[in-house]
């Protein structure tokens, strides 16, 4: 291939949501990431939190007319023919911020040029302009290929979990914190005489602390009989944040070597995090104190280059029983603190 053509594909991607150490909540979003030449273009932007317009919790008919904009085959939806690339993954406003680029056909090439970070009507390139991103030129049959494909596929429900065990004040709590982060979630003791297309709306189920081991092995084999196949979780502790965590780590279906976020080891007073480019990394440690209250302390929180670091944790944040969350826009680890 001549070196003026980029490759273009398309990926899962999600931005994670959460319980935040401060109790504040982060929508979780899953969308289409756009890889360029076999990377994800969000890397590029250093430490940028937003999705692209493929979310998949749009109407139909945005979702279609964003790819159809991204053919050419509709107006661009901003001034001097600027589309959105990314952008706020909360209010999607161009208020907000939002990264756009000019697309252009040539021939039968599509090229993206001009990337801007924009908050109003028009883009000031020279005082907000990605100078270092682009220009990209890609093949059209691999273009139309790759973006035709979403509007034959079935973009499926919004994620959904399914939670095993007795409608306990822990379960309860748990669907709450995830509803109002964006993942459904059901509560129900077991799965006998559920029918399979009822199992399939769900990406992940997890365990109640209470499901003996015998009930856990009936679920599985329920949705084995299905031919479904899922995450099951067994939470660490009965700890809200920690739990919707572990959700999280769960529902991600972006492909391990287009992740952000690769390594978590808990050990020994520290963590070790790897990381495939720059990105804001928190780390967040949780525990159960004597009373059963929990505590959590964010013990991280920083920009981190590519590769892989050590970050001690301060002892008060680690002691007994704990575990470290690491999170960055898109990806959530957890890891137990080994002793």
């Amino acid at each position: 291939m001549s070196a003026d053509y980029a490759t273009f594909g398309l990926a899962p991607a999600m931005r994670a949501g959460g319980v935040l150490a401060n109790g504040d909540f982060q929508a979780h979003r899953d969308f289409v990431d756009f890889v360029v030449d076999g990377r994800p273009l969000l890397f590029q932007l250093s430490d940028l939190d937003a999705v692209s317009p493929l979310a998949s919790d749009v109407p139909p008919a945005i979702f279609t007319a964003e790819v159809r904009g991204l053919l050419l085959e509709a107006d661009a939806p901003l001034e001097e023919g600027r589309h959105v690339i990314y952008g706020c993954p909360e209010c999607a406003g161009i208020e907000c911020g939002a990264v756009t680029a000019l697309i252009e056909r040539e021939d039968d090439d599509y090229v993206w040029r001009d990337f801007a970070w924009q908050t109003g009507e028009r883009a000031d390139l020279e005082l907000n302009g990605y100078h270092g991103i682009g220009p990209f030129r890609f093949k059209g049959p691999e273009y139309r290929a790759a973006l035709n494909s979403l509007l034959d596929a079935d973009a499926g429900p919004r994620p959904r979990v399914l939670l095993i065990g007795p409608r306990v004040a822990l379960l309860a709590k748990l669907a709450a914190a995830l509803r109002a982060i964006g993942i459904g979630a059901d509560i129900a003791r077991d799965t006998a005489g559920v029918p399979a297309d009822e199992l399939r709306v769900y990406g992940a189920v997890v365990y109640g602390p209470s499901v003996t081991a015998s009930e856990r092995a009936a679920v599985r084999d329920a949705f084995d009989a299905a031919d479904i196949a899922v995450p099951h979780v067994e939470g660490l502790a009965p700890i809200v944040p920690l739990l919707v965590a572990q959700v999280e780590h769960a529902l991600d279906r972006g492909p391990l070597e287009l992740r952000r976020l690769t390594r978590l080891v808990a050990a020994d007073g520290e963590a070790g995090i790897e990381v495939t480019s720059t990105c804001r990394v928190r780390l967040t440690a949780y525990r159960l104190d004597r009373l059963a209250r929990t505590q959590a302390h964010e013990v991280f929180d920083g920009v981190l280059e590519t590769g892989r670091h050590r970050i001690p944790l301060a002892p008060r944040t680690v002691k007994g029983e704990s575990f470290v969350v690491a999170r960055t826009s898109g990806s959530v680890l957890v890891e137990p603190m080994a002793r």
